[in-house]
């Protein structure tokens, strides 16, 4: 593989607040060094954000704020309550404000610029061929936010300078160019992997990439060998699920343990779970990993025989609670594995993530526990939308289907996100539009039945077509009315549900183009120009009879 291309694109530095602007400690004004100041701005640009209430994150960015700020400032700046960053908040405020209402020429230029160092930097050559590079530019300094509750949230993400980063290339290619006065960390050529640049980054520890755009050749063939082996696992799941049925009553607990988990990872989409990265503190767990204190069983509980309750910390310390009814053999399974163990032991302690793997390999080539995720959620869309779609129903009834269709994924696999902040809001908004157009509705019912009555009376063509002419009004503000509706259901059952994560990554996206192809959607209805973009090899793929 040759591979040329000029390496990532750095954030510019940091430009210093106007001398207006000012910093006060203990209600006096304090000018703080460059680096100090910098990471302040971090800070109070989120002074609006629910981040800043929360008493880890103000505690985790003080101690890292501390920790770069000179011994003259340490010994004044003790306690971040004395801090006021009003300021430097409304600085910001007010720039973004100025920057949204610049004149269209002024947008326009700053336009041009972003598009000329996109094309500069955006685009690499492999193989003789102008390939588009995903994210080229490395992620500016700022405060970690991690999603849910979690511990390093607030903490100090540093900014990435050349010396950082490993540049990967052909040997036979122009190697790129570091900024000057800099070098890379290392230039590698590796042609078996298909990054571009990488970084730590000093939060999780964990490596960052540079990648080929989801939309590149390289990229769409990976994404259609994943759904492929996905759908390979639907002639084989019944077997699958006969055996580690079998299993649960198998005499090695080794067995009967990874056929409970095995289980729980079809029937519940759980993510099997992966020994953490070094230094990682957050206490998230996956199937494997789960401890004791992670379930509760109940012979019994709201109707239901063999319930199990689940309560931890997922990926990105999103919460996972969910009450399920299990197989009988399956609870007592769970009363053994859990028998004479503490609360903080493992549930499964005879199994790890790649003895259940190394298993699943001899039962499928390819396959691992996180192929039941994708095949779940994809055979899940798919069931969902059959049941869901009226082909009677108009295109915003048919959508308001297609995302229930996707929310019954999203639940599935946990995908959660915080109830947004504009939400009330914008339901408001979206009330007083229902509100106004019901009014019209009424007047144009009026409106009809006075123009009904003229006929009655008048009987000629000119009342007949007043009368043709308010009908089709009334329908036309009926129909508004009810896609107006429709919005505002979705919107409701949508407000703590992420449906882009299953959608992007979890869902075969050949279901939702043959869905469009079939019920006449516009297919950017469903992806927008990016996704439309990274899923290309679908939309060419895929006829209205497509099935996963």
């Amino acid at each position: 593989m040759q591979l040329e291309h000029r390496g990532p694109y750095f954030v510019p530095l940091y430009e210093p607040l106007p001398e207006d602007v000012q910093f006060y400690y203990d209600g006096k004004p304090l000018k703080l060094s460059l680096a100090t100041e910098e990471i302040a701005t971090f800070y109070a640009k989120m002074l609006d954000h629910e981040y800043t209430t929360k008493e880890v994150f103000q505690n985790n960015f003080f101690h890292d704020w501390r920790k770069e700020m000179t011994s003259e400032e340490q010994e004044i700046i003790k306690d971040l309550d004395k801090c006021d960053f009003r300021e430097i908040h409304k600085y910001f405020v007010d720039k973004n404000e100025a920057r949204k209402a610049l004149p269209k020429e002024e947008k326009q230029k700053l336009k041009e610029e972003a598009d000329k160092i996109q094309e500069e930097y955006g685009y690499c050559i492999m193989d003789g061929h102008r390939e588009k590079i995903g994210n080229f530019k490395t992620e500016p300094p700022g405060l970690f936010r991690g999603r849910g509750e979690h511990p390093k949230m607030g903490m100090l993400k540093k900014r990435i300078m050349p010396e950082d980063v490993i540049i990967n290339c052909s040997r036979d290619s122009k190697i790129p160019e570091p900024p000057e006065g800099h070098r890379w960390k290392e230039v590698r050529f590796d042609n078996t992997v298909t990054w571009l640049a990488s970084w730590t980054e000093n939060i999780q520890n964990t490596l960052k990439y540079i990648m080929l755009n989801p939309s590149s050749k390289l990229k769409g063939e990976k994404d259609w060998q994943k759904y492929e082996v996905a759908r390979r696992l639907k002639d084989v799941v019944h077997t699958i699920r006969a055996q580690y049925r079998r299993d649960w009553k198998s005499k090695e607990i080794k067995k009967r343990q990874r056929a409970v988990a095995l289980y729980f990872i079809d029937k519940l989409a759980l993510r099997a779970g992966n020994e953490k990265e070094e230094g990682e503190t957050a206490d998230t767990v996956g199937c494997c990993s789960l401890r004791v204190e992670h379930i509760q069983l109940h012979p019994q509980l709201d109707g239901q025989e063999h319930v199990v309750e689940f309560d931890f910390l997922g990926k990105d310390s999103i919460r996972y609670y969910n009450k399920v009814s299990v197989e009988k053999q399956v609870f007592k399974n769970l009363q053994l594995f859990m028998k004479n163990k503490d609360p903080t032991d493992d549930l499964f302690d005879q199994l790890s993530t790649n003895f259940l793997n190394k298993h699943l390999q001899h039962l499928m080539d390819g396959l691992t526990a996180k192929v039941f995720r994708t095949y779940n959620a994809s055979i899940t869309l798919q069931e969902q939308l059959k049941a869901l779609t009226n082909p009677e129903d108009n295109v915003a009834g048919k959508l308001l289907s297609y995302n229930r269709a996707n929310r019954a994924v999203a639940i599935l696999c946990n995908h959660q996100r915080s109830i947004p902040k504009t939400f009330a809001r914008s339901m408001q908004v979206l009330q007083e539009k229902i509100d106004a157009k019901k009014k019209q509705v009424e007047e144009a019912q009026e409106e009809l039945k006075k123009a009904e009555d003229e006929f009655k009376d008048k009987n000629d063509a000119e009342a007949e077509d007043n009368v043709e002419k308010k009908k089709k009004l009334l329908k036309r503000l009926e129909e508004q009315l009810a896609k107006l509706n429709i919005q505002a259901t979705d919107k409701e059952e949508n407000k703590q549900i992420a449906l882009g994560t299953s959608k992007l990554n979890y869902l075969d996206p050949r279901i939702s183009v043959a869905w469009c192809k079939k019920f006449g959607i516009p297919i950017e209805r469903i992806y927008n120009k990016t996704q439309r973009e990274k899923f290309a090899w679908a939309i060419d793929m895929a006829g209205e009879d497509f099935e996963f």
